[in-house]
């Protein structure tokens, strides 16, 4: 996990990279020397660019409501199911009663013994193959259990979750080789720790400018790794790294950004500082330095030059670890809603009775719902090899870190005085220590790693509008010649034939459109005709602005925040009507989301054409110029001696290892 910083570029998801460079002789200050369309050629190569599989958000984006794609609602692998219960079961016990989360946020530190305990149960292990000693949890149960232990300490589902989402197992699981496999998965399955190395203290997601380099050796046995890493989840315990370093090209040899498997233990690794933060006080997360670190040839992940397309890749479900913990903060939040809504009297009245309160409760539990929904349709489309879900999969992430924020301010509000106060005092007055100023510390994170906001939208939005790139891109594309452009222009407009006239007219306009679905049918008709809109919206935008449109980051991002709700209400209403006889209440809560989820569709409908986005732009210039300097006068200012972003320079490292990599743990792997 990763911490991303907001820049232009979506193509590495918000988690770094940095300049090109020879062999650890790069500085921090080179980073600026690639220009705008290199860095973007660099994150377009970066793409996955076919698409030889369905996908759900694909094609809701083109205004093609294919529910047949999630209708009926996909059913786990009952064997898997009774597996995974028996683990939930024992993890559950572990963490109610052997680890105090109030302590790992007091403390800022997960305890040795807590580590040794998720290791006994197999929990570093959930998402490796039983073969190599692991559980093999499918990412449906993978996730439950990271809603289960985020809920008592989110450190410690930060922990598993860089440790196994984005860590070793996960890029060794989809592009590593046997070999690669058997030395290592059994480790990290037993209880050893991973981390993923890529951002750089001057590179947030911007992969052309990747600093590190990995200069071969000259007799061909390997690498050798220079550069400093920043913002590196488990980084101060893993002995296992992930490390995205730029390989030189040569003769003979591609180069390119590569990924490797670093032994965390090897000479020449410094961690330098573990970083603090406002919440996830746990987080053991580090500043590495590489100074001359060897690397064998044989710990290259899928060949030279690919280290991107393996970020990006195992990205696409790992990303689903995020929004588990936001799912759980939602089921957590909801439960403290509720008992105080329930139990405070105001004016003669439980204040959840008031409309002000009832509201946000209201908020609370539909939109709890609603993110539950999407992340169990996506972690069972990514169970099933038939999907591609790496829209879906951003989806989910962008909206649970959005609207789980939304939650906690609201939870805070609904606790009042007591939502801003800590757990230790209010237990000290002998009341009930809901730690609901923790939440918001914790979640906040949420809405930066794994891919800020803005860089999801961003990354989104460039996969909505593939297919119209795909046939048109090249007449919007200033180095095209006239052939391209010419070549180009009778593909759109073969495409554009097609297509158009399907926008017009749809199910959703038919009085009994989607009747199966009783009385969540007027909701998907909404949705059927809300996705033509946006279809027809992203059209007239790319023929208003063409190249200019990647510019329209503002538009960009409603677009992607309306096909994020239709993409929730139709999960909704498939699940629902699914369950609409053991669990009759849930057509109740998809009523009351989509309720409110088309409310917020209009709105950002709206907001389209109607919007400051022109006169914004202007005035941020104007800011960065200075002329409203006057405005700042009056206050202390935080002191200007040093620099924003910190510099580095190549070699040896001058502080003491700050690295807490010798954490005792089981030599036996778990037993599936």
């Amino acid at each position: 996990m990763a911490i991303a910083e907001n820049h232009r570029s979506p193509a590495t998801d918000g988690r770094g990279a940095d300049p090109p460079s020879a062999a650890g002789r790069v500085s921090d200050q080179a980073a600026g020397q690639v220009s705008e369309k290199e860095a973007r050629q660099v994150a377009e190569g970066a793409r996955q660019t076919t698409w030889d599989r369905p996908s759900f958000g694909k094609e809701l984006f083109l205004g093609r409501l294919r529910l047949d794609l999630i209708d009926p609602w996909p059913r786990p692998d009952p064997a898997d199911q009774a597996r995974a219960e028996d683990f939930l079961g024992r993890l559950r016990e572990f963490v109610s009663s052997e680890v105090d989360g109030a302590a790992i946020d007091r403390d800022a530190r997960i305890p040795d013994e807590v580590f040794q305990g998720l290791a006994r149960l197999g929990a570093f292990g959930m998402k490796i193959d039983r073969e190599y000693g692991g559980l093999g949890l499918s990412n449906l149960h993978y996730c439950r259990a990271l809603m289960l232990a985020g809920s008592i300490s989110p450190a410690i589902g930060a922990l598993l979750s860089a440790h196994q989402s984005i860590g070793v197992p996960q890029p060794l699981k989809m592009f590593g080789s046997e070999e690669q496999k058997q030395r290592f998965l059994p480790r990290l399955a037993a209880g050893e720790v991973s981390a993923f190395l890529l951002t750089e203290p001057d590179v947030g997601s911007d992969p052309a400018r990747l600093a590190t380099t990995a200069e071969p050796t000259p007799d061909g046995t390997g690498y050798r790794l220079n550069g400093v890493k920043l913002w590196a989840t488990n980084g101060t315990v893993a002995t296992q790294l992930v490390v995205m370093a730029r390989v030189p090209k040569g003769e003979g040899r591609r180069g390119g950004i590569t990924a490797f498997v670093v032994d965390g233990d090897a000479e020449g690794i410094t961690v330098e500082r573990r970083n603090a933060f406002v919440g996830l006080r746990g987080l053991e997360n580090s500043l590495t330095r590489f100074h001359d670190v060897f690397v064998p040839k044989e710990n290259v992940i899928g060949g030279e030059g690919k280290g991107l397309r393996i970020a990006l890749s195992t990205l696409t479900t790992g990303r689903l670890s995020l929004p588990a913990m936001c799912v759980g903060a939602g089921k957590w939040a909801l439960n403290v809603a509720r008992e105080w809504s329930a139990d405070r009297v105001q004016w003669g009245r439980p204040v959840g009775e008031h409309e002000a309160v009832a509201q946000k409760l209201s908020f609370i539990a539909a939109t709890t719902y609603g993110m539950e929904t999407m992340l169990d349709l996506c972690c069972l489309l990514a169970d099933d090899d038939r999907n591609d879900i790496r829209i879906e999969a951003a989806l989910v992430k962008l909206y649970a870190s959005e609207m789980a924020w939304r939650i906690a301010d609201e939870l805070v509000q609904i606790r009042g005085g007591r939502g801003y106060e800590t757990a230790d005092s209010l237990a000290a007055r002998g009341e009930r220590p809901a730690a609901v100023e923790q939440i918001l510390r914790d979640l906040r994170i949420n809405r930066i790693f794994e891919g800020s906001t803005e860089i999801m939208h961003l990354l989104i939005a460039r996969e909505a509008v593939d297919a119209h790139l795909s046939v048109a891109g090249d007449i919007i594309d200033p180095d095209a010649g006239l052939g391209r452009k010419a070549k180009a222009g009778a593909r759109a407009g073969a495409f554009y034939a097609r297509w158009l006239p399907t926008l017009a007219v749809g199910r959703g306009q038919q009085p009994t459109g989607y009747a199966e679905f009783g009385p969540l049918a007027g909701h998907l008709r909404a949705v059927e005709r809300a996705s033509r809109k946006l279809a027809r919206s992203t059209f007239y935008a790319m023929s208003r602005w063409q190249g200019r449109m990647e510019r329209k980051q503002a538009f960009l991002g409603r677009l992607v925040d309306i096909g994020a709700e239709l993409f929730a209400m139709s999960a909704v209403c498939v699940r629902a009507h699914a369950e609409r006889e053991a669990r009759p209440e849930n057509v109740e809560l998809a009523d009351l989301f989509c309720r409110q989820a088309r409310v917020r569709v209009d709105a950002l409908f709206t907001a389209l054409w109607e919007n400051t986005d022109s006169i914004d732009v202007v005035a941020a210039k104007r800011i960065l110029a200075g002329r409203y300097a006057a405005l700042e006068e009056g206050v202390v200012t935080p002191p200007d001696d040093l620099p924003w972003v910190a510099p580095w320079t190549p070699g040896p490292s001058t502080v003491t290892d700050d690295a807490r990599r010798r954490i005792p743990h089981p030599l036996t792997h778990p037993t599936p």
